[in-house]
């Protein structure tokens, strides 16, 4: 990773102002201080995410995340810390120092952005000016699809004509051989280079940005394949981009949904046809890398939207490999909700809404249906359940649907849904569900979010556990969001029983970090802790207190709690040694019950100062 110097990522925080980024993607309401908003990351009605103008930090009392302004970005648009650092810097029009390797590293890649730029801008511009008769077959291709007027110019569609004319085009603005290679929009011939797409309808491909990535090309006539996409590159992961993401995410953020289909046509029909949180796969079926960053932006359904056709009914199959324990109630506000309809006929999104239009369109998606009951559905309909046999087989096939979620609450509840259908007993079905093997993860690679495994507690914990580790959280937080207050509190950082083992790790980190003899800000503290704790940005933003004053007298009481827990514990522990000493022990016992005496009285002391 490039390093850059402290001094550099100060200058770019305080170029940007948290509160006014949360402001583009969500509504923000003032309380004092601070500013509160629905959370960005999960789906909720009453504002729970906390913005501390004051210390440029943001909290989410609902789903537990939290940070500072890199942070921020990092989670919104799924990019690495140096990304987001680059985009904070570019929005401030702040110049970056980084090592040689780095810049080569960087300049690389933006030589190909630059490519693939110039090659969507030459594409465009022969769409739309070249005299040439494949040009007027693309513009007449793309109006009989309802895809003329303003719609090439949106989009940025084009033509590519072939026979080397964007090699000599890219050459003649000083692009080499190997950087056309490497952004894929040429091949290596016999006699040197050919252009990689020939005779295609252009369709740019854009990362979340809105920067030009890669492409997509459809062939003008019927040769094959008939749709062409760029293989990936160091700037291009078919598996992790999906088009039209940069001009839909807005309209997911406010409407909540985000609809998936096929195609590119199909999205810009979408779009234009005011569906505007639509977005389609890249030439592969959807990943759960896609899901993963769809839920980003849309916090109340994920819905698939298929053909009709064969092959939209081969997707939909393969989309039931999505049911996992992300779906669960019990993933909490890790859950993403995954629904799905089905065109009628043959039709797909831009041929449905040039034959019904826009509002039968509309009453479709406001009935898609969840996606675990969408596939027991189709999986029930492929059986005749007015024999015996059949509705016994349409059992184990639906069944099959609620197998990597067969422990759930929800399963339970489709598992008697079933039962209805096939005119069974609830007890039966139950019991068939329960006897099912939950099968290993359909996908390669590991669960799309990791926030979605349901943990299971391996003991419950007690209220007053509870609390102390409350008061842990609280004490940590306020030490780093008041670093000029935790130099008289090292020793409690340092001697605390530390209940919860990430707990004791923040603790070192901020002692590590007060330690080093600078004064940091609290953003920085919050950015150097989560170098050395995964779980600092979470645990340190989380403090409710406000005020200088507050923040103080909380952490004077907070260290008095956990020395008075503490003290507690070691009392309790003395108690239970005395209980097995016999009479011929009588030195240690006195030696015991002094101790004990001394430490209760440490105890109501501290208990003293809180009255």
């Amino acid at each position: 990773m490039p390093s850059f110097s402290e001094e550099e990522i100060r200058k770019v925080r305080e170029a940007n102002d948290l509160v006014e980024l949360f402001s583009e993607r969500t509504t923000l309401r003032q309380r004092g201080r601070d500013f509160w908003c629905c959370c960005p990351f999960h789906q909720e009605k009453t504002p729970s995410c906390k913005i501390d103008p004051s210390t440029q930090t943001w909290h989410c009392f609902g789903c537990g995340e939290g940070g500072d302004v890199i942070s921020y970005i990092r989670k919104l648009d799924d990019v690495d810390f140096v990304d987001a650092l680059r985009f904070l810097a570019r929005r401030a029009n702040i110049e970056l120092t980084e090592s040689p390797q780095a810049v080569r590293s960087h300049s690389k890649k933006a030589r190909l952005k630059e490519i693939c730029q110039e090659t969507a801008q030459y594409y465009h511009m022969l769409l739309m000016r070249s005299g040439d008769d494949a040009a007027q077959n693309a513009r007449e291709y793309l109006s009989g699809r309802n895809l003329g007027g303003d719609i090439p110019r949106n989009w940025m569609l084009g033509f590519a004509p072939g026979r080397n004319r964007l090699v000599s085009h890219l050459s003649s603005l000083g692009y080499s051989a190997e950087e056309m290679i490497e952004a894929n929009v040429a091949l290596r011939a016999q006699n040197g280079l050919r252009d990689r797409f020939f005779d295609r309808v252009m369709f740019p491909i854009a990362d979340i940005r809105g920067e030009v990535i890669a492409f997509g090309g459809r062939i003008l006539g019927s040769g094959e394949p008939k749709y062409l996409n760029t293989g990936d590159t160091p700037i291009f992961h078919k598996s992790e981009v999906l088009y039209g993401l940069d001009k839909a995410k807005a309209s997911m953020a406010s409407s909540g949904d985000a609809i998936i289909c096929e195609g590119y046509t199909d999205v810009i029909a979408l779009h234009e046809a005011h569906f505007t949180n639509a977005v389609a796969t890249l030439g592969t079926s959807l990943t759960r890398q896609h899901i993963r960053i769809l839920s980003h932006h849309a916090k109340s359904r994920i819905i698939y939207l298929f053909d009709g056709d064969e092959a939209g009914q081969r997707a939909a199959e393969r989309a039931l490999g999505f049911i996992d324990a992300s779906v669960t109630p019990e993933a909490g506000v890790a859950r993403v909700d995954l629904f799905a309809v089905t065109l009628p006929g043959d039709l797909d999104p831009a041929d449905f809404l040039a034959q019904e239009g826009a509002e039968k369109l509309n009453q479709l998606l406001a009935h898609a249906v969840p996606l675990i009951k969408y596939g027991i559905d189709r999986k029930l309909s492929k059986f005749d359940l007015s024999h015996p046999e059949g509705r016994g087989k349409a059992t184990v096939a639906a069944l099959s649907v609620l197998a990597p979620i067969k422990d759930s609450l929800l399963a339970k509840d489709y598992a008697v849904y079933i039962a209805s259908k096939v005119r069974a007993r609830e007890q039966d079905v139950l019991h068939q569900l329960g006897a099912l093997k939950a099968p290993v993860n359909r996908e390669e690679g590991s669960s799309f979010d990791s926030r979605a495994k349901v943990l299971q507690p391996k003991h419950v914990l007690s209220s007053a556990e509870k609390n102390r580790l409350r008061s842990e959280r609280e004490f940590l937080s306020l030490c780093a969001q008041n670093p000029a207050m935790v130099s008289e509190f090292m020793s409690v950082l340092g001697q605390t029983n530390w209940h919860e083992k990430a707990h004791k790790s923040l603790a070192d980190a901020l002692m590590d970090i007060m330690a080093s003899g600078i004064s940091p800000t609290v953003a920085e503290v919050i950015s150097r802790a989560q170098t050395l704790c995964p779980y600092a940005e979470k645990v340190l933003t989380s403090s409710v207190t406000q005020g200088v004053t507050s923040a103080h007298s909380s952490l004077t009481f907070l260290a008095d709690e956990l020395a008075i827990g503490d003290l507690e514990e070691a009392i309790l522990g003395m108690k239970e040694h005395l209980s097995t000493l016999d009479a011929s022990s009588s030195e240690e016992k006195d030696f015991l019950f002094q101790s004990i005496v001394a430490l209760q009285n440490e105890v109501n002391q501290l208990r003293a100062r809180h009255t």
